[in-house]
This record gives structure tokens, sequence and C-alpha cells, in this order.
């Protein structure tokens, strides 16, 4: 469905607790301003529905009536830290209510650079966050300037400095192929961001997404964009700089010392099933995946009814969950354990697209391997290639 409906409870209804998802998303859709490139749901300059917002986020979070527990949550946007320290701790206690985190449980929240104060920092530590992304983009003041964020480098700098006193496992996230960003200034930032304290980095090619500002502008002709060639060489340039530095990349945008990659981004490309709340947040529970309204004042007025929002819904069949399992999966290095593969989905990945397996393991952009790191011992694994990481979506869309 393309048009904001209301739908019944069901969504929220759980499974037998064996079969729960072990992992929760929390949507929060406040920012100071909106960047040019973004097109997630978020409002910027509205810290007046803060309030509103958390009270209808309590009432979509008591439909599930009882506590479950969960391995991983991530807290993301907008810009979670751009609540005050009250309110963040007014979040942390809602979590709480409603999911139990397990030993060792991974606890994400999103942050920008500017407006990380210690003070929001010692909330989330008090709360159990125990990992922290940050939204740096680039260490270049220029590219910041173009990417519209309000953060200066040596800001950025700080602040994973400051943060990782409180909360030692820090992400970044890095933004390359933007409009007059040069290879040699990529090439800095991705060293200045190896120089600090950080254990994850995820680096993607930036996307004119329509709607946006950029999109408008990119469509005027006001950006002169970097060149196919040149994205290709920067994304080149991610693999190995951060492999150069103790940086592994397990999957086709993020790199990680090996005890630490994201185990919630994990679930998603494990196609498993994941609970998710606030306006905009995509959910997949009980083979249904269901999305609230992205309209963030429409679905604040409708859950302070107590009324669900939803703009899509669907429950997937055998066939779909099989598909939708090799796009994900193949995100990942590893990419496919086939044999395991077969006996979670009933299909063999060679019968979804049999055609398009052949011509990509011919084209070199595909690759059939033997390891040992199968489940239940050596496992065939299919995987994207060097050079199949370079046209990913181009190879994944085949199995949809």
């Amino acid at each position: 469905m393309n048009e904001t409906w209301k739908h019944s409870r069901s969504v929220y209804d759980l499974p037998p607790i064996a079969e729960r998802p072990r992992a929760l998303y929390v949507h929060v859709p406040f920012c100071s301003h909106r960047c040019g490139y973004c097109d997630f749901t978020l409002l910027a300059g509205r810290n007046d529905l803060i309030g509103f917002y958390l009270d209808a986020l309590s009432n979509e979070l008591a439909q599930l009536k009882e506590v479950s527990a969960v391995d991983s949550i991530f807290v993301g946007g907008g810009t979670p830290t751009h609540l005050t320290p009250h309110q963040i701790e007014q979040l942390l206690d809602m979590i709480a209510d409603h999911f139990e985190l397990t030993p060792g449980c991974e606890y994400t929240f999103e942050a920008n650079p500017d407006g990380l104060t210690r003070s929001k920092l010692d909330v989330l530590r008090n709360g159990g966050v125990n990992r922290l992304s940050l939204g740096v983009q680039s260490f270049d003041a220029d590219v910041l300037k173009t990417l519209e964020r309000t953060h200066t480098p040596r800001q950025a700098q700080v602040a994973v400095e400051r943060a990782q006193a409180c909360i030692p496992n820090i992400s970044l996230d890095l933004i390359f192929g933007v409009p007059g960003q040069s290879d040699v200034v990529w090439r800095e930032t991705l060293v200045t961001a190896t120089e600090l304290p950080v254990r994850h980095v995820s680096a993607y090619g930036l996307t004119f997404e329509k709607g946006t500002r950029f999109y408008r502008r990119r469509s005027q002709g006001e950006f002169e964009l970097v060149s196919d060639e040149s994205e290709r060489e920067q994304y080149a340039t991610a693999m190995s700089v951060l492999r150069d530095t103790g940086l592994e990349q397990y999957e086709i945008s993020n790199y990680a010392h090996p005890d630490a990659r994201s185990r919630h981004n994990e679930v998603y490309w494990d196609a498993s099933e994941y609970f998710a709340f606030g306006p905009g947040a995509a959910r997949y529970v009980n083979r249904t995946r269901s999305t609230n309204a992205r309209n963030v004042t429409r679905w604040i007025e409708s859950w302070l009814k107590n009324e669900p929002l939803l703009v899509e819904y669907e429950r997937l069949c055998s066939i779909d969950r099989a598909r939708e399992a090799v796009m994900l999966g193949l995100r990942r290095n590893k990419g496919i354990a086939q044999g395991e593969f077969r006996k979670r989905f009933g299909y063999a990945v060679s019968s979804l697209a049999p055609e398009a397996l052949e011509r990509h393991l011919k084209t070199g952009l595909l690759e059939q391997v033997s390891a040992e790191y199968g489940t239940h011992g050596p496992e065939t694994w299919l995987r994207l290639t060097n050079a199949g990481r370079f046209v990913a979506d181009s190879v994944v869309i085949d199995f949809l």
C-alpha cells in the first residue's frame, strides 16, 4: 500500500517466546537541521514535539504487553542525542520497561559530534549503552560544508575522544563520492579515522535520493559530480586503507576489528527478525514486514490516541523470504552458506536465479568457495568477489 493506512494491532502480536526477535530498533526523528542529502524520517527544529513523541512511543511500546529479551538494541534517527539528557533518560527507561538486555547485549546509540556533551554520554553509559555510532561523514572542512554538516573536523575528533572515554566501542560513519571531494582528501579522512580510538567504520557512497535538496541541486546542474571512475577508486581506497590498519571488511560498506562487528546489522543481513518502533520504523516479526508512517506529526497524533499507523504491511511467502535472504546475505563478505540456506529456507540458492548465477560466476562477480566456518562444519559459500563488490546492487537484484 502506498497511502498511509490504519491496521489492527496484530503487527505487535508476539510469537512464542522461543521464536521472538532478538533485536530491537527504535527511531528518534529529531535533528537540529536536515542535511541536503538526507531522506530519513525526521523533523528539524521541532523540539516542541519531543515530549509528545515520547508519549506516543510509550503507547506503541506498550502494545507488546510482555517483556522480551534481546541481544541487540539500535537507537537511530534523526539524531537520538539531540534530545536533552533528561529526555534521553526517559527513552532509555521506556526501553528497559519492555526489553530485557541479555548478557553482552550490544546497545547502540546514533549521535552527531556537535551537541554530544559529557552529561549526555553519562546518561547513555548509565542506561546500558555500550556502543556509539557517530555521524562524522568527513574530516575535511570543505567536504563537511558541501554535506551541510554543522560540526568542524576538530569538533569531530574531540567528540570521538570524549565519547570513547565513556563508551569504548565507537563506530564512525563516513561518506565518499561527495561533489568536489578528491581522492587525496578522501584518503586523508580515512587515515584520520584510523588514528582515532574507533573500532568500526561504515563508509558509504553518497546517494542522491529523490525528494532531497541534493537531488534537486543535481538535477539543476549545481554539483560537479565525482566521476564513476573516481568513486570506484575511493571505494577501493577505503578497502585498502582500512584493511591495512586492522579493520576487516565484513560487509559491502562496513569494516571492523574482529570482535567489533555490528551485531545489530548482522541481524538484518542474516534475514532474521527484529522489532522496530517509532515513525518510519520498519519491523520484521512473524514473517511479516510492516513499516510505520513516515509523517512524524501524523504518527504522533495517531499513537497519542493509541491507533497504529502503517504505510506497508506484507507477509512474506517462502520463496520471497528466500530471495530476500540472498539479497541480504550477499552483502556480507563471507557470503551465503548454501547448505544451511537450503535447510533454513527450503530452496537451493541456485534454483532462485539459475541463469543469473551462472552468468555472474562466469564473469567473476560471484564465486563459490569451500570454508570450515559453517555452523555445522565445512560449507560451500557463495559470495561476491572483490570485483563483484563494486557492482553489488546489479548482482543481487537478479535474485529478487
